[in-house]
């Protein structure tokens, strides 16, 4: 072997990379410490950048194509060699290619609940997770702060080493953007896109790389605020309380004092109830005359005895004064109608209350 085919040897003519890996996102070029010679050919293909760094400072940057390695294409290089006739010679530095495709679909998630400060519940714990595509925009700041001098830095390790300040960043545009937590929860789209002017200034400025988009795929809150939540939908679904109300009435009427829609609703739901319609209809009737018209003479009233006064519920219907009375139920039907007896009418039902009874037996 001639000396002049020796020195070819030691010398690198070609430098590319063809990536057929799809998963590294920065690549060393393997020197053999051997120099590059002068007029080099460097091949940079679509989706690659080729960083020259030169006894550890960045040099030029390549964009995809074939480059002579000349003094006029190369003049960072140039410059921080001294060269001061040009590049003449053989030189050394370290060529690193880096993957500038979309990486797509990587997950992210937050390990601790978020703190944020909510307008309806105060201050709430908000866990979140997803995914995100991003891709490098900045050589030499990605190779400065996240894949270092490493020969072949992965996706793998790309996760270990940006999860977590994926998921830093996210925090705090969420934190600082005043989203309702029922919002966050709901309208996870536009929640993505929102964050997306928030998170990217910080990525691209530390790291060298850009989210172009950016996927909530859920956010929960602690089992007390689900419940809260599911309490206001219940209120919101009731609607108009008083109508509520007075539907319970009715169908507690309509089973006959059975189950939960029966005596206990007749008594505390529709005594309610009929305060109110007596408030709009002026107050509680006054007593009549004891001989209306069309009414004959009301019968002589029972004394009220002690045992008759424990065994009067707070509100009663015409059966149950009447038993109370010792009269017949049609008897305290014609006192109500004539206007002795205060009552209510409620639906095709009376009720007299307990005081308007005991005021018309002690009269």
């Amino acid at each position: 072997m001639s000396i002049l085919d020796f020195l070819k040897g030691e010398l690198l003519e070609i430098i590319e990379w063809t990536d057929d890996s799809r998963d590294i996102l920065s690549y060393r070029f393997p020197d053999d410490d051997k120099a590059v010679k002068r007029g080099a050919q460097l091949i940079v293909r679509e989706s690659q950048v080729a960083q020259f760094v030169y006894l550890g400072e960045f040099g030029d940057t390549f964009g995809p194509g074939k480059h002579s390695l000349e003094t006029d294409n190369i003049p960072i290089l140039t410059r921080l060699k001294s060269w001061k006739y040009g590049l003449e010679s053989p030189f050394k530095a370290d060529v690193y290619y880096l993957n500038t495709r979309l990486f797509t679909a990587n997950k992210w998630g937050t390990a601790n609940p978020i703190m944020m400060r909510d307008e309806d519940f105060g201050i709430v714990r908000a866990r979140a997770f997803g995914t995100f595509d991003f891709r490098i925009v900045d050589p030499k700041l990605f190779l400065k702060e996240v894949a270092g001098s490493d020969h072949n830095f992965r996706l793998e390790e790309f996760h270990d080493t940006m999860r977590s300040r994926v998921v830093s960043s996210f925090s705090d545009a969420l934190a600082s953007s005043n989203i309702p937590v029922l919002d966050a929860a709901t309208r996870y789209t536009e929640l993505g896109d929102a964050l997306l002017p928030v998170i990217n200034p910080v990525m691209v400025g530390k790291y060298g790389i850009e989210i172009a988009t950016f996927v909530v795929e859920n956010v929960s809150v602690p089992k007390e605020v689900e419940e809260a939540i599911d309490k206001r939908s219940s209120m919101a679904a009731v609607g108009d309380l008083n109508e509520y109300v007075k539907f319970q009435m009715a169908q507690g009427m309509a089973q006959g004092g059975g189950g939960a829609g029966g005596t206990a609703t007749e008594l505390a739901v529709g005594f309610a109830v009929a305060q109110q319609m007596m408030q709009q209809q002026g107050g509680i009737l006054g007593s009549a005359s004891p001989e209306a018209p069309g009414v004959g003479p009301a019968k002589p009233r029972p004394p009220v005895t002690p045992q008759v006064r424990t065994q009067i519920p707070d509100l009663l219907t015409p059966a149950q004064a009447a038993q109370a009375m010792g009269v017949e139920e049609t008897d305290v039907m014609a006192v109500i109608e004539s206007g002795e007896l205060s009552a209510k009418k409620i639906g095709s039902a009376y009720r007299i209350k307990r005081e308007a009874l005991e005021a018309f037996l002690a009269d």
